[in-house]
């Protein structure tokens, strides 16, 4: 295990932004989670496990511990795995995401082309919930294999144990610390037709029905990457949008009641879509925390030192130049506290927060 002391972690992040943690390691196998782990129990060491760090933002300190990079790799498909009519991909939680879903576009395998673009490690899907566009990684998740580092064993989860909700799941939620996802497999659709959600993906579907053909997986692919970009949201160089974590706030889901009392303030009927399957979603719709944002006041290109609301989405929050955690946290709370006078509601931040 190569054990680096003080390492900076702000070129780790896609934010740009944070400390040195005190140890750091790179693990390339399962051996060496499971030794980095013990390392870190041995010791009394805090640990923390690190993907892509593209939905994460590191404190000025940065963190007093071990930070364990996962770098497995590695893309394999079963020979039995189309037996049910579907394709099961085991992916290394180290793989790069754009990548493998890039992967599964060209084999023609449907249930993953709306989360195109989206930055990061294929460990961290499981963990959010990740989900943009009209999918979520829940719906194609098929098993989870991840490190226990309560009893320092290895093991698997059927999709329904991982208790999946709202950018939620048992690994950030009741299980938070508690896994190291080492791999993920997924079910996919040979030769299934794209999900076809989003208003912007239906223009797509239409054009193509008008032109006497189905969309493919591949063009509704290429939309969500151009739609992520006019967002800042596409991981482009040299792009000041794009030193963020994409949305720093959860769109909140709200009751009927709820709904209305918003409306009520702001005078006009709210954006709503819907809150997802699962009981707990009954009688419930999302509103847009962008939308929300606008109404209590702050416009996109707003800011507070180096850092900003995008100049391109208001629900991303950027590095400007030199920008510290404490600029961004500030920013954060002002908007979270005007969102809540204005409309009672508190918006839940999205972004993992390390070393505060």
């Amino acid at each position: 295990m190569d054990l680096i002391e003080n390492k900076p972690l702000a070129p780790f992040t896609t934010f740009g932004i944070g400390g040195p943690a005190r140890w750091f390691v790179e693990a390339a196998t399962e051996d060496e989670i499971a030794e980095a782990a013990a390392w870190a129990g041995e010791r009394g060491v805090p640990l923390f496990v690190l993907g892509g760090g593209s939905n994460l933002l590191v404190s000025d300190a940065g963190f007093n511990g071990l930070v364990l990079r996962v770098g497995l790799r590695g893309i394999e498909v079963p020979d039995s795995s189309e037996a049910s009519g579907q394709t099961i991909y085991q992916v290394a939680a180290g793989e790069d995401w754009e990548h493998f879903v890039q992967r599964t576009i060209e084999d023609s395998c449907a249930g993953l082309e709306c989360l195109a673009g989206i930055p990061g490690t294929v460990g961290g899907t499981p963990v959010q919930n990740v989900g943009a566009y009209g999918q979520e990684v829940a719906s194609a998740i098929a098993r989870v294999r991840a490190f226990d580092l309560r009893q320092h064993e290895y093991v698997e989860f059927a999709a329904a144990d991982c208790g999946f909700a709202y950018r939620r799941s048992r690994f950030n939620s009741a299980d938070r610390g508690r896994y190291v996802v080492t791999r993920v497999d997924y079910r996919l659709t040979p030769g299934g037709a794209p999900t076809i959600r989003y208003a912007e993906l239906q223009r797509t579907i239409a054009e193509a029905q008008a032109e006497g053909r189905e969309a493919t997986l591949a063009e509704v692919a290429a939309v969500v990457r151009r739609i992520r970009q006019t967002k800042g949201m596409l991981l482009v160089a040299d792009d000041p949008d794009c030193r963020s974590a994409g949305s720093f706030f959860k769109n909140p889901v709200v009751d009927e009641e709820q709904l209305a009392q918003i409306a009520a303030v702001s005078e006009k009927a709210p954006p709503r879509f819907p809150a997802g399957a699962g009981a707990e979603n009954q009688g419930r719709v999302k509103v847009p925390a962008a939308w929300l944002i606008e109404q209590a006041g702050f416009a996109k290109g707003f800011t507070h030192g180096a850092a900003a609301i995008s100049s391109r989405h208001t629900l991303a929050l950027v590095n400007r130049g030199g920008a510290t955690a404490a600029e961004i946290l500030t920013l954060a709370h002002e908007i979270a506290d005007a969102v809540e006078v204005r409309f009672a509601i508190r918006l839940e931040t999205e972004p993992v927060l390390v070393g505060f």
